[in-house]
């Protein structure tokens, strides 16, 4: 018997969340770093020892100043270049709210590391240099993160000290990206003025810029809502294990166990289990070793159901009146991550939250040019940072979500069988329109033809 009761009130109160997903983006040399650098130390988060070593950092390399760059370049050849490589997380938190950060690199070369760290992010805040305003690199930054649905953008308008603080060099800026992304689909834009060396509207608001009334990038972070409807999602758990102790304490104990990767669920509800089509209802639901009624994302709980039904890894339970369709044909928008390439024939594994199924790459009907959003037909492979569309055959049928309805079950990644490796990173749907359809290449018959 449950002993633990929550009203759909209480769930959409704890709906509410305290921490926060977001990433960083801009091109070379726009100040992502020095950004996240003076974040973390107004905002009083960096440790005593850290700021020593990037003041002794600092004045090895003759600067007057600390550079609070330094704070998340941390590999050696990114401190010795002078540019972030790799994506820099970091945690920091304020009164108000926990925070998560991804510093993400600005090359273009490094696309793909920009889309690792704006894939879980819920606010993505895009640099510009005010001197330069929307180049190349910005259009193509705003268009990755409305491929990933990221719900927030922040246009960081940088270095306004540079250009004497003028007001109608900002609002041109601002127009101008804001025009873009909204054509991209981008749901909400906001955009600060900053100095990021000089810390205007970083954490304390500008004195050199009276002309602005909004927030100062820390306070929308700390205020940006980030919190939605639990009991309106599609609720999703992925089964990672299987629990049966067979003790003589518990002798008949079967259980579901996984991390609730959307929506709500409760004891007594009608559940399916996918991809095999078997029902059951809710015996009962453990969190933390104790039982509950409900249960919600990102809780890791284990379900218990009536009946004694086949489910193992890698099955998807979901409310019987609320099933994704289940399919053997993927059809995606992939960043391909790998240094080798992607290519049409190719066998391949796709893992979908905790499964793993065979799988070939039967069409790659387009790939994306992020310079102007133009489709490249028929390219026949991808190769490192490419965006593109690709069709897969699956051995095995899939439940997967549209991407654009779930981030978390409608993502995929596709790994190497030979060494493990990670080639792309998927998102299942119509994120692009798609080239005219072509004729699938057959595959070998040596047991990867589906």
């Amino acid at each position: 018997m449950s002993t633990t009761s929550t009203t759909t009130e209480e769930l959409a109160g704890l709906s509410a969340t305290t921490l926060l997903r977001f990433a960083t983006a801009g091109s070379v040399d726009d100040g992502k770093s020095t950004l996240v650098g003076r974040l973390l130390h107004d905002s009083k988060s960096v440790l005593a020892d850290q700021l020593e070593a990037v003041e002794h950092a600092s004045r090895s390399r003759g600067a007057a100043e600390p550079d609070l760059a330094l704070l998340t370049d941390g590999l050696r050849a990114e401190r010795e270049q002078g540019i972030t490589i790799d994506v820099a997380y970091r945690y920091f938190a304020t009164p108000r709210r926990r925070f998560i950060l991804a510093d993400t690199p600005g090359h273009v070369q490094y696309t793909r590391n920009m889309v690792t760290g704006a894939s879980t992010a819920e606010l993505t805040v895009i640099l510009v240099d005010a001197r330069n305003g929307v180049v190349e690199q910005t259009r193509r930054h705003a268009a990755i993160a409305a491929l990933l649905r990221v719900p927030h953008v922040v246009l960081a308008v940088n270095k306004m000290d540079l250009v004497d603080y003028q007001e109608q060099v900002f609002a041109k800026i601002a127009e101008e990206f804001t025009a873009y992304a909204g054509d991209l689909g981008v749901p909400e834009i906001t955009a600060i003025p900053i100095s990021a060396l000089a810390g205007d509207n970083v954490v304390e608001p500008s004195a050199t810029m009276n002309w602005y009334g909004g927030p100062t990038v820390l306070e929308h972070l700390e205020t940006v809502p980030v919190s939605h409807d639990l009991t309106a999602c599609h609720a999703r758990l992925p089964v990672q294990y299987v629990i049966r102790p067979q003790t003589a304490e518990h002798p008949d104990y079967r259980g579901y166990a996984g991390q609730i990767a959307a929506g709500t669920f409760r004891v007594g509800e009608s559940v399916t289990v996918l991809p095999s089509g078997r029902t059951s209802k809710i015996a009962g639901i453990d969190l933390l070793g104790e039982p509950v009624d409900v249960a919600w994302t990102p809780q890791s709980v284990t379900l218990l159901l009536d009946d004694d039904i086949d489910v193992s890894r890698g099955d998807l339970i979901v409310p019987s009146g609320d099933a994704p369709a289940t399919s053997q044909d993927v059809e995606a928008t992939v960043c391909h991550v790998a240094d080798t390439p992607l290519t049409v024939g190719q066998r391949v594994l796709l893992k979908h939250t905790t499964r793993t199924v065979k799988a070939i790459v039967k069409e790659i009907p387009s790939r994306l040019t992020l310079d102007d959003l133009s489709q490249h037909p028929e390219p026949g492979q991808l190769v490192a940072n490419d965006i593109g569309r690709v069709k897969v055959r699956t051995a095995e049928p899939l439940a997967l979500d549209a991407y654009a309805d779930s981030r978390r079950t409608g993502s995929f990644i596709l790994i190497d069988p030979a060494d493990g490796t990670t080639l792309a990173a998927g998102m299942a749907g119509q994120a692009f329109a798609d080239a005219d359809d072509a004729a699938a290449p057959a595959a070998d018959d040596d047991g990867w033809d589906f």
